[in-house]
This record gives structure tokens, C-alpha cells and sequence, in this order.
């Protein structure tokens, strides 16, 4: 695999966050009717794993725009407008697991499946953590009602999604490296 600056954001780059972005709100968009009971407009979402795919594969820039964009469409165009602490938390779970970028051999090794793993659970604590705490100062909400009812439930759903679908993704891409010779 070969390796580049960690932060490069060129054409290849450009391409990859758009089609990472509308590819995950496109998904997001189509689950967004799956809310969580009990959950402040929390939905089970297994797109999730979108951005944080984009951001090991591409990079931590990617992730981030496909997480962040993608999120805001999703928003947008269901109707919940703009709400910029989730959309940032998307995009931190996209750019956090995107730094192990450069520490990658192969898309198929235990190893590296392992770690994107490990950086897309961090990713997922990280972003929902800075949107959930975020809502206590938009909404007014509390401590313990922004964990219950942001927090905890799109941790779950998000890590459930995520950690299943991000070992498909990257064997799946690996095949097509593979088969494209790249």
C-alpha cells in the first residue's frame, strides 16, 4: 500500500468526500425513519459505517468531510435542518479512525482490521460524545439527559453498525485493490 502525507487533500481526495458524503446521506437519509424509542432523534443508522470506512481507506480529511457533509444532507433533507455539533460529531467518527491511514498494510490482515476497529470505537465515542455534551448547551439539557437520550443510545446503535459492517467494507475493498491491480 502506498503511503502519503497523512493530511493530503488533493483531487483524489475531493472525489473520494463527495462521493463518501452522498453516499452517506443518501443511507442516513433512508433510515432516518428508524428512530430509537426514547432516544432525542436518534436513529439507528448502519450507514454510519460510511465515514468511518472513507476515513481509514482515504484518509482523515476524507472521513471527516463524509461524515460532516454527509450528515448535514441527511439532516437537511429530512426535514430537521441544520444541527452543526452532530454534524461535527460525524465528522470526528469519520477522521479519527482515518489516521491509521499510513499504518496500514492491507485492508485484509487481522492486524489492520483490528486497528481501524479500535480508532472507529474511539471515533464513535469521540463524535457522539462532542455532539451528545454539545446539546446540553443548544438545547439546555442536562448532564444525565443528553447521555440517556443522545449519548448512550447512538454510541450503541453507531458502534453496533459500525464495528459489524467496517471489517466487511474493508475485505470487500481489499478484493477490489486486489482485482483492479492497484
Amino acid at each position: 500500500m502506498k503511503k502519503k502525507s497523512l493530511w493530503t487533500f488533493g483531487t483524489r481526495e475531493v472525489v473520494f468526500a463527495a462521493i463518501g458524503a452522498a453516499l452517506y446521506g443518501a443511507f442516513a437519509l433512508a433510515t432516518n425513519v428508524l428512530q430509537i424509542p426514547a432516544a432525542a432523534n436518534v436513529s439507528i443508522r448502519p450507514g454510519v459505517v460510511i465515514p468511518i470506512f472513507f476515513g481509514v481507506a482515504f484518509g482523515p480529511i476524507v472521513g471527516f468531510i463524509t461524515g460532516f457533509l454527509g450528515n448535514f444532507l441527511s439532516d437537511w433533507f429530512s426535514g430537521y435542518g441544520f444541527w452543526p455539533w452532530w454534524d461535527l460529531g460525524n465528522g470526528l467518527m469519520g477522521l479519527i479512525p482515518g489516521l491509521v491511514v499510513n499504518q496500514m498494510t492491507t485492508f485484509r490482515a487481522a492486524k489492520d482490521i483490528i486497528m481501524a476497529e479500535v480508532m472507529a470505537l474511539v471515533g464513535i465515542v469521540v463524535g457522539m460524545g462532542v455532539a451528545a455534551i454539545s446539546e446540553m448547551w443548544v438545547s439546555g439539557m442536562g448532564f444525565v439527559a443528553a447521555m440517556t437520550a443522545n449519548f448512550v443510545p447512538a454510541f450503541i446503535s453507531n458502534t453496533i453498525n459500525g464495528l459489524i459492517l467496517l471489517p466487511l467494507l474493508m475485505l470487500a475493498y481489499s478484493a477490489i485493490v486486489k482485482r483492479s491491480g492497484r
